[in-house]
């Protein structure tokens, strides 16, 4: 069976930003940037992305490229003989079991965007929406229907493949989400205490650097929203031809860069509103499903149409970095089973969807009772594969391209124009990004709150 690969570098890249632009910049980012002080949050964040996430998307690229087959196949195959390629497999579990509950989360956000359509969620009392949310979410059945039309969309798309399924669709995504965000963007900053919301995210509290909490934060918050440790760079890296053209480092740093202009564009978003209407940042998890449609619900005029779009782009957000997410397992399951995509494409998200009910019915519903280490199933899956898999697998694949490629075969593979910046990206993934990841690990091990 011959390996698709990418139509052109500029999908592939948007391929690349559309994985990285999901839930992690338009769910988590806002929240934990409210939590730890919104500017300085923001700053150490860049530093983190530029100096860990981008020379890690490199690596992922690189043996993706070298390899060219899935995140196993391209570990096994760069590194024959040696345990590297638990990296591989480390990648398929991630994104097979992140996926599960990113579904079932855009499912909500699906139900807040139909629920503003029919206007019913207008209707809720001032500070009734977190009894409405957890209505839904609790339900015996209604989180499930919706995880379920999520899927189906995921499914669909991965069904044609790699140029006329993802390509495709995120050549469509992707240009839709940057108008819709321009829009939201506008609008709020016309908004009464917008003035106060750019000044959190722009003007840093130096003293919340003082907090050791907010640089796990913000390491934490690089890999998850630049699909690092997923296999997802990996999988895609294996796309590309080796006669595309296409420089890793160049492609890469405009993914990085325009991930990052989505997360700050959508924190102008989020707090230009919330400071409408006087309410507090640290809201947590809740920022997105609980606060902002108490925001929309508040405001004097345009709520239903600001709510409307701000969920649907969340919604197109979320399903594109499920779609990289589910590529993930179906590109292992092509290769290792010899499927053929479509029965693969079935197969996988039929098994995601089973695994994603749990999740779906945890957040009090049948299994609402049901904890793991006191956790509910859906937080647990997020905890286990966000604290720990993900930088496992992030730091497996920095040593791998750091130390187990010999000689030049990391810069050959990287593809690096200057010497200068490839000894620069290469000392960062040997030493620093290694460091950093492996602190972060400990602190998630030993039960230090990031």
């Amino acid at each position: 069976m011959s390996r698709e690969q990418w139509g052109s570098r500029t999908g592939f890249m948007l391929a690349a930003v559309a994985s990285a632009v999901g839930l992690g910049n338009i769910w988590r980012f806002p929240y934990i940037a409210g939590e730890y002080g919104g500017a300085a949050f923001l700053l150490v964040y860049l530093l983190c992305i530029f100096l860990i996430g981008l020379p890690t998307m490199i690596a992922e690229f690189s043996i993706g490229k070298k390899g060219q087959l899935d995140a196993v196949g391209s570990f096994a195959k760069t590194a024959p003989a040696k345990p590297w390629v638990i990296g591989g497999w480390l990648g398929v579990i991630t994104s097979f079991l992140i996926v599960s509950f990113y579904a079932v989360i855009c499912g909500w956000v699906l139900y807040y965007m139909f629920s503003y359509m029919v206007g019913s969620i207008q209707q809720v009392e001032a500070g009734g929406v977190e009894e409405y949310f957890g209505g839904f979410i609790g339900h015996d059945f209604l989180p499930v229907i919706w995880q379920i039309v999520v899927m189906a969309m995921i499914a669909g798309v991965l069904y044609f493949g790699v140029k006329k399924g993802i390509e495709l669709s995120n050549k469509i995504f992707m240009p839709l989400l940057a108008v819709i965000l321009v829009v939201l963007a506008g609008y709020g900053m016309t908004l009464d205490g917008a003035s106060e919301g750019l000044a959190f995210l722009f003007i840093p509290d130096w003293s919340a650097l003082g907090d050791p909490s907010l640089y796990l934060a913000a390491i934490g918050q690089s890999f998850f929203t630049l699909s690092l440790g997923m296999g997802i760079m990996v999988t895609y890296g294996g796309y590309l031809s080796k006669q595309t053209g296409a420089r890793l480092p160049g492609t890469a740093t405009r993914v990085v860069v325009l991930d990052t202009l989505f997360a700050v564009v959508v924190g102008i978003v989020i707090f230009t509103a919330v400071f409408s209407i006087g309410m507090d940042t640290a809201q947590g998890p809740g920022l997105v499903f609980v606060v902002m449609p108490e925001v929309f619900n508040q405001m004097a005029a345009g709520g239903t149409f600001f709510a409307i779009f701000f969920f649907f782009l969340v919604f197109i957000a979320g399903l594109s970095s499920a779609i990289s997410l589910s590529e993930v397992s179906v590109s292992f399951a092509m290769r290792q089973v010899n499927m053929t995509r479509r029965k693969a494409v079935l197969i996988v998200t039929g098994l995601i969807t089973l695994f994603g009910i749990p999740s779906a019915l945890s957040q009090g519903g049948p299994l609402g009772d049901f904890l793991i280490f006191g956790l509910s199933f859906l937080d647990f899956v997020d905890v286990l594969t966000d604290s720990y898999f993900l930088p496992i697998g992030g730091l497996i694949v920095v040593l791998f391209v750091g130390w187990g490629w010999k000689g030049n075969a990391a810069f050959e593979a990287a593809d690096f124009k200057n010497p200068t910046l490839g000894k620069f990206w290469l000392f960062l993934v040997r030493y620093f990004a290694p460091i950093m990841i492996i602190i972060i690990l400990l602190a998630n091990l030993f039960g230090i709150e990031a």
